[in-house]
């Protein structure tokens, strides 16, 4: 597997599973890393998560362990561990999300392996961070959204039940912060030869994203609510209904405030002291919506949009999932892609959300069967067939098809 990626050369052991960890090698993997997939005989557990599936093989996997190489090794067998230090002598970063004490008694925690391999960067994802009285305890997103306090500036208002964003935001933010971390330390590790800790954790992430609402505490010593789509610090910037679905709006500052009043031809709101400035808006957004709803709903979303756009206002619909995949921008800036794999077939992927004018990052390999590349990998590593042979049959090494 070749990359012209700005990370090709780039060596990872991802020792991690379902979400976060995976995130993690996903986006070093897009990037032109070579990322070797280590998993259990029976694999990551996201391979189970079924439905959906595709002849059999987890959607969810596919999608986070794609441009990925896999090996799997029973790590309960010495020789398994032996075979996986070997790898991580010549590794440049390894990524894992166990509990805290894990890789500490298999022999493959930080301080342990930095002594065999000085340059290598240790990435560490938990769900509280390897410091901390929390430090011991297990993290999942849903945990972590309602700790970090995301869960209560998500929903429709006050008096509602706690909402957890659709996506998986505590996962995936901290698989993204934690691919940041790798490729800073492993700058570092090329300049200077020293590798170290990269820590980071699901509830680091969630707070990470509260940085307005953290600002509007720090500020007023009061925690601010659920909004729905609504902005804390500017209005009308949400989404309103049309008659024919939703349309998200942004007129942010009073030059587009202007602007949706000619458009949606309601000139003597601005004459209303209630919205006079954003400061007011933001007091009486109660108020407000109905307004503009009430005459937001005399036409169709994309009228409203061609109207929108002529004016120069910042809009946008809010587009299903299906549908996103659908649009022109999308895929014209490759954010869905495709790969065969050797089960599923033609499946189809979200592409690297990054660009690079002279290094690009793509997807061109579908997630790894399980051990599909352990033979290979092994080779590589210096290991005779006769060697290989003898670890397969003794359940040590798990080799895969495709």
């Amino acid at each position: 597997m070749t990359s012209t990626g700005p990370l090709a050369g780039m060596k990872v052991i991802e020792l991690a599973h379902i979400m976060a960890g995976p995130a993690c090698g996903m986006m070093l993997a897009d990037m032109g890393a070579d990322v070797i997939k280590v998993e259990k005989p029976d694999g990551d557990d996201s391979r189970r998560f079924l439905p959906p599936d595709i002849k059999g093989e987890s959607a969810a996997f596919m999608m986070m362990n794609r441009n990925k190489r896999g090996l799997a090794l029973n790590l309960k067998d010495s020789d398994s561990i032996d075979v996986l230090r070997t790898l991580l002598d010549g590794a440049d970063v390894v990524i894992e999300n166990y509990r805290h004490d894990t890789m500490q008694r298999l022999g493959l925690d930080y301080a342990a392996l930095r002594q065999r391999n000085p340059k290598l960067v240790y990435c560490a994802i938990s769900g509280f961070g390897r410091t901390g009285p929390y430090a011991e305890k297990g993290g999942f997103d849903l945990i972590a959204q309602g700790m970090s306090g995301l869960m209560s500036i998500t929903g429709e208002g006050p008096g509602r039940p706690p909402v957890k964003p659709g996506a998986p935001i505590a996962d995936i933010t901290a698989g993204f912060l934690a691919a940041l971390g790798c490729v800073a330390a492993y700058s570092h590790a090329q300049q200077t030869g020293e590798g170290q800790m990269v820590d980071t954790s699901l509830f680091e992430a969630g707070i990470s994203l509260t940085y307005w609402q953290s600002a509007i505490a720090f500020a007023t010593g009061q925690a601010p609510g659920a909004l729905g789509s609504a902005h804390p610090l500017n209005a009308p910037y949400q989404s309103f209904r049309t008659r024919d679905g939703w349309i998200n709006i942004g007129a942010a500052n009073q030059r587009n405030w202007l602007r949706l009043l000619e458009v949606i031809e309601a000139p003597d709101l601005n004459d209303d002291s209630r919205f006079a400035s954003n400061a007011d808006r933001i007091t009486n957004l109660p108020a407000l919506v109905p307004v503009l709803e009430q005459h937001l709903q005399h036409r169709d979303t994309q009228d409203w949009m061609d109207r929108m756009e002529a004016a120069g206002l910042p809009a946008g619909p809010v587009m299903d999932i299906c549908e996103m995949h659908r649009d022109p921008q999308a895929l014209a800036r490759d954010m869905i892609v495709e790969t065969t794999h050797p089960v599923a077939g033609q499946v189809k992927s979200i592409g690297l959300p990054i660009k690079f004018s002279e290094t690009p990052g793509s997807v061109t390999a579908p997630a790894p069967t399980i051990g599909q590349h352990g033979a290979e990998i092994l080779r590589q590593h210096g290991y005779e067939q006769v060697t290989i042979d003898q670890l397969r049959a003794k359940g040590a090494l798990i080799v895969g098809e495709g």
